[in-house]
């Protein structure tokens, strides 16, 4: 199993557990390993046969738009959910970071892995 890699990715949405945070939208910055078999795309130079990062980044900007959640934590497994059901995932590791959360941090956040993981991960 090979992994398409989506690193940096910034998005905004709301979330936080104080008051003035579900006034305002903040960043988040994601970075997914998403298991796929690659082969199929390479033999043939078709993007249709593999799975099309912009189309996977698109949705999780949409994702971010459209939802808020208090915890990082819930923005996390929601969106692993829907990437897994939406993309036919069978194996992802997500890392959503919320930067300038804690002062003495750059950032705080979870990475998260579902589904079956690749043989040798």
């Amino acid at each position: 199993m090979d992994l398409v890699l989506i690193e940096s990715l910034a998005v905004d949405t709301v979330i936080g557990v104080y008051d003035w945070e579900r006034t305002i939208t903040q960043r988040l910055v994601l970075d997914l390993e998403l298991a796929t078999d690659i082969r199929p795309a390479a033999a043939g130079d078709d993007i249709a046969l593999t799975l099309d990062y912009a189309a996977v980044s698109e949705r999780i900007a949409a994702f971010a738009g459209e939802h808020d959640f208090a915890l990082v934590e819930t923005f996390a497994e929601r969106l692993a959910t829907a990437l897994r059901e939406e993309f036919a995932i069978a194996w992802l590791r997500l890392t959503v970071r919320k930067p300038g959360a804690v002062a003495a941090a750059a950032a705080v956040g979870v990475r998260i892995e579902r589904g079956t993981p690749p043989e040798g991960s």
